[in-house]
């Protein structure tokens, strides 16, 4: 049996980033950090803590939790986007305007990127992959008819 030489560690992320919504789940992460992160300004930056306080830190907390799942458990990505997403508005009001609307834009987005993958698509084919196929195809039958002839 001939050895055959390992994937590196790029290409074994790779694969494994592609098994997985990976985008939306680190950008539903990154919302909720930007936004406990501002939850830490100085008191002249922090426009308010939020309702009860508690809550401030609750969602933003949940929202970098729910990011983690879906990097780690994609098969539950419906369940967790529809959260992150209800999260990620809720911190509208409880966290400093979202995290001065970067961590609720980032939550949203990252949650409606997760809620979009499809697992088991095809690998999209370039325009450029597509024209060479069938031009290939085209002159296979061309030349196919002129031996025929």
């Amino acid at each position: 049996m001939p050895d055959r030489p390992r994937p590196g560690p790029r290409l074994a992320f790779r694969g494994w980033r592609a098994r997985r919504p990976f985008w939306g789940g680190l950008l539903l992460a990154l919302g909720g950090g930007e936004i406990l992160l501002t939850e830490k300004a100085s008191l002249k930056v922090v426009l308010h803590i939020g309702m009860q306080g508690l809550a401030g830190y609750l969602l933003p907390t949940l929202m970098v939790l729910l990011g983690l799942l879906i990097l780690f458990n994609p098969s539950q990505r419906l369940f967790y986007s529809i959260t992150g997403i209800l999260l990620s508005l809720g911190s509208w009001l409880t966290s400093n305007l979202g995290g001065f609307f970067i961590g609720l834009l980032l939550g949203a987005v990252g949650s409606c990127l997760a809620f979009g993958w499809l697992p088991d698509q095809e690998p999209r084919v370039s325009r450029r992959e597509r024209r060479e196929r069938e031009r290939a195809e085209a002159h296979a039958l061309t030349s196919e008819e002129a031996g025929t002839a």
